[in-house]
């Protein structure tokens, strides 16, 4: 493979099985390894010439696009919101992923009147996010960092509260909690490395442009 492709990076899980069906419209298959659970490559070529494709953990993907090792990716906006990179540019919203980013607490504690309160802890994996949101209603947000079981936080008293992706609310709901507001909607989006887009424009334009047209077909 050579360091002269377009290098696509897509977050595994939900998104990428989401993502798929996309890509194939598209005319973009990936070789064999790339849907093999038991395959240790990182990067796989596709059936075109190019193009090939890395698998990594959505903040990663972000990471990967903003600093120019991959020139296109796919993540959420929740990612987007959460490092605000200048070197990213989101022309595409791929309609997939959809789901919320909500503050929720346990269901038996009292209702959340955001107005009475100046300070509160908060679990979350968003803790730009978090604070901001917090910030604009004049609200301290002390944020507790957690990258998964978020639900655990309020459920033994490390934070009253959590920020984290909501989908159909039935983790909430097995584990007792319930959203209080939700913070933003989410979504996935094709993302750009800017910089790829000024120096090699036309073939970053053109897969865009193939990608764009499978959401429509």
């Amino acid at each position: 493979m050579s360091n002269s492709e377009i290098l696509l990076a897509v977050p595994r899980g939900r998104i990428l099985n989401e993502f798929m069906p996309v890509l194939k419209r598209a005319g973009i298959e990936p070789e064999a390894a790339f849907e093999d659970d038991d395959s240790r490559k990182l990067r796989f070529s596709t059936n075109q010439p190019g193009l090939s494709i890395i698998r990594a953990r959505s903040f990663d993907v972000a990471t990967f696009v903003a600093f120019g090792a991959a020139q296109l990716g796919v993540t959420g906006n929740d990612v987007l919101m959460e490092f605000d990179y200048p070197e990213i540019y989101a022309p595409l919203d791929l309609n997939i992923g959809a789901c919320r980013m909500s503050l929720c607490r346990r269901e038996a504690d009292s209702p959340l009147d955001l107005k009475r309160l100046s300070h509160l802890r908060v679990a979350t994996k968003f803790p730009n996010c978090t604070r901001a949101w917090f910030a604009a209603r004049g609200i301290q947000a002390e944020c507790v960092e957690l990258n998964g079981a978020m639900e655990l936080a309020p459920m033994l008293g490390l934070a009253p509260f959590m920020v984290d992706l909501v989908a159909t609310g039935g983790t909430l709901k097995a584990n007792h909690l319930v959203e209080v507001e939700k913070i933003a909607d989410v979504s996935s989006k094709l993302i750009v490395n800017r910089t790829a887009y000024k120096t090699r424009g036309d073939e970053v334009e053109g897969w865009i442009s193939r990608l764009r047209k499978a959401l429509v077909s």
